[in-house]
C-alpha cells in the first residue's frame, strides 16, 4: 500500500488532469465528449486522500487551473481595456482564478466525505450541481458543465425539465462512477447509473424549422477604441440607419417585424439625444418594424444604465429594460480594485443596475430581450419566458473578447438558455457571434466574425412553457437537499 508522502503527488496529478480535461471540454479544443470523465481524476484523487486539508487543496489547485485556462481571456479584456498594464493583468487574471478555484476545492472537500459511501455516485453528483449553481451569487458565473452537452441530444432532453443542472448531474454521475470502477469498489454501486438510458423516454426535441416569421439582425463591427466626437457618432447612426434600411428593402416581399441592433461600444442615447431619437423614430416608420436598439439610458439621478430600447412601426417608444446582472469589471469595477483598474465600458462612473424583467408586446405576441452576460443566468433568462415572452434575444457586444474562445463559450451558453424554455434565440452582436438560435438550442445560422453585415432570419413564436421555465431551479434545490441528507446519513449511519 502506498505511504500518504508517495499518494499526494500522484493525487496532486490527478486533480491537475481534471482541470486539463475540463479545459478541453469547452471551446476552444470544445471536445465536448470529455465531460462524462472530467471530474473522475479529481474524485479518485479526493477517494484516495482521507486529510480534509489536502482534498481541499487538491481541488482548489484544480479550479485555479480550469479558471484561468478557460476565462484566460480576461487578462487581454484588462490589459486592453482595463487601463492596467500586462503584469497587473496577469496577476488579476490569475486572484479571479485563485477566488473562483475555491468553488473546487469545496467540492473536493466533500466529495471526499460522500464518496465513501453506496450512495456515492448520486450523492457527488447533487453535490457537483449543488456548488455549480452558486457560481453566479458568489461573484462570476461562465461554463457550466451541463453546456458541453448542447449537442448531445439525449442528455439535452433533460434541459426543459431541470435546466442546464441535470445535464452537469448526468456528466457528474458517470465521472463518480467511472471513479469508482477504478477503485475497485463493488459492482452495485454503479448500478445508479440504469436510468440514464431511459432519458430516451422524454419527450425529443423539436423538429428543425425554418421558421413562420422573420427578423433582421444588424452587427455594425463598430471598433471597441474608437474615441467618439458628436461628428463620428452621427456618421456612425447615419451609416447604421442606412445599412438597416437597405437590407430591409431588400427583402420587401416578406419584410421583417423586427430588426435588433445590438449591444455597441458607442454612446447612442435615445432618452437624451433628440437626432437620435428623431432618427430612430423615422426609421421604424420607414422600415414598418419594431426596433430593438442597445442604448445607454440614465437613472433619475444621472448614473448610466445599459439598456434595450424597443421602438413601435409607428415611430414612438413601447418600452425600455435595464440590465439587470452587470459584469464586474465590465460595468463596475469592486473595491478596492476600482482605485487602480478602469471598467471596461466608457461610460463615465459605474453602471447602475435595471430592478425588473420587461416582456413588452410585437404584433400580438410577446418578446423578451437580454443584454449580453445576463445569459449566463439560467434562472434569470427564464423569467422572460415565464412572464410570456414567445421569442427572445440576446443583444451583445463580445468585442472585448477579441479573437479569443469566448465568443464560442458565449454562444454555446446562449443557446442552452434556449433549450431550456424552447423559446427561439434570436442574437445580434457587434462584431460577431450574431446568430439564430432554435427553440432546441441548434445553431441555424450565423454572420461572420469582424463583418458589417445583416442577417435576415426566420424564427416561430412559442408560447408552451416548460416545466423548467414555470419552477426554475428546482433541481438544484433538490440536489442541495439530497447532499444535506447524504451528510447527515454519514454521521449518523
Amino acid at each position: 500500500m502506498l505511504t500518504s508522502l508517495s499518494k499526494s503527488p500522484l493525487n496532486a496529478g490527478l486533480a491537475l488532469a481534471s482541470a486539463a480535461l475540463l479545459i478541453l471540454t469547452f471551446p476552444r479544443a470544445n471536445l465536448a465528449w470529455l465531460a462524462p470523465v472530467a471530474l473522475t481524476p479529481l474524485l479518485v484523487a479526493v477517494a484516495r486522500e482521507a486529510r480534509p486539508l489536502r482534498r481541499f487543496l487538491f481541488g482548489w489547485a484544480a479550479g485555479f487551473v480550469y479558471w484561468f485556462g478557460v476565462c484566460y481571456w480576461i487578462e487581454n479584456d484588462l490589459a486592453r481595456y482595463g487601463g492596467v498594464g500586462p503584469a497587473v493583468a496577469w496577476a488579476l487574471e490569475a486572484l479571479f482564478a485563485a477566488a473562483k478555484g475555491l468553488h473546487l476545492a469545496v467540492f473536493a472537500l466533500v466529495a471526499g466525505i460522500l464518496i465513501r459511501r453506496w450512495w456515492a455516485v448520486p450523492a457527488v453528483a447533487a453535490w457537483w450541481v449543488a456548488v455549480e449553481v452558486t457560481h453566479g451569487a458568489l461573484g462570476f458565473a461562465w461554463l457550466a458543465l451541463g453546456n458541453a452537452g448542447i449537442d448531445m441530444g439525449l442528455p439535452l432532453r433533460l434541459a426543459p425539465f431541470t435546466g442546464v443542472w441535470g445535464l452537469s448531474f448526468v456528466f457528474a454521475m458517470m465521472a463518480a462512477a467511472l471513479a469508482l470502477a477504478i477503485l475497485r469498489r463493488p459492482r452495485l454501486e454503479l448500478l445508479w447509473l440504469l436510468p440514464v438510458p431511459f432519458l430516451i423516454f422524454l419527450p425529443p426535441l423539436p423538429a428543425a424549422e425554418r421558421g413562420s416569421d422573420a427578423a433582421l439582425l444588424v452587427q455594425p463591427d463598430i471598433s471597441e477604441s474608437e474615441e467618439w466626437t458628436q461628428d463620428s457618432v452621427y456618421r456612425m447612426e447615419d451609416r447604421l440607419a442606412a445599412l438597416t434600411l437597405r437590407s430591409v428593402l431588400v427583402e420587401s416581399s416578406r419584410p421583417p417585424a423586427l430588426v435588433v441592433w445590438p449591444e455597441v461600444p458607442a454612446p447612442l442615447y435615445y432618452d437624451q439625444d433628440a437626432r437620435f431619437h428623431n432618427a430612430m423614430d423615422n426609421l421604424a416608420r420607414a422600415t414598418r418594424a419594431h426596433l430593438l436598439l442597445g442604448v445607454v439610458a440614465r437613472t433619475p439621478d444621472g448614473r448610466p444604465l445599459n439598456s434595450i430600447q424597443l421602438i413601435a412601426p409607428g415611430g414612438f417608444p413601447v418600452s425600455r429594460y435595464d440590465k439587470v446582472n452587470l459584469v464586474p469589471f465590465g460595468e463596475w469595477v469592486p473595491w478596492p480594485f476600482n482605485t487602480f483598474v478602469d471598467k471596461i465600458s466608457t461610460e463615465a462612473g459605474d453602471f447602475a443596475a435595471g430592478t425588473r424583467v420587461v416582456v413588452s408586446p410585437v404584433d400580438g405576441h410577446r418578446i423578451g430581450a437580454f443584454i449580453c452576460y445576463e445569459s449566463v443566468f439560467p434562472n434569470f433568462v427564464r423569467k422572460f419566458a415565464a412572464g410570456g415572452a414567445e421569442v427572445l434575444f440576446n443583444l451583445s457586444n463580445d468585442g472585448w473578447f477579441g479573437r479569443s474562445a469566448a465568443r464560442e463559450q458565449h454562444l454555446r451558453i446562449v443557446r442552452m438558455r434556449a433549450a431550456e424554455n424552447r423559446r427561439w434565440i434570436l442574437r445580434s452582436t457587434n462584431d460577431g457571434i450574431t446568430a439564430t438560435i432554435d427553440s432546441a438550442g441548434r445553431l441555424r445560422g450565423s454572420l461572420p466574425l469582424f463583418t458589417e453585415a445583416t442577417s435576415y432570419t426566420g424564427f416561430t413564436y412559442v408560447a408552451d412553457k416548460t416545466f423548467y421555465t414555470k419552477y426554475g431551479d428546482w433541481f438544484a434545490l433538490l440536489c442541495a437537499t439530497i447532499v444535506l441528507a447524504c451528510l447527515v446519513a454519514e454521521r449518523l449511519f
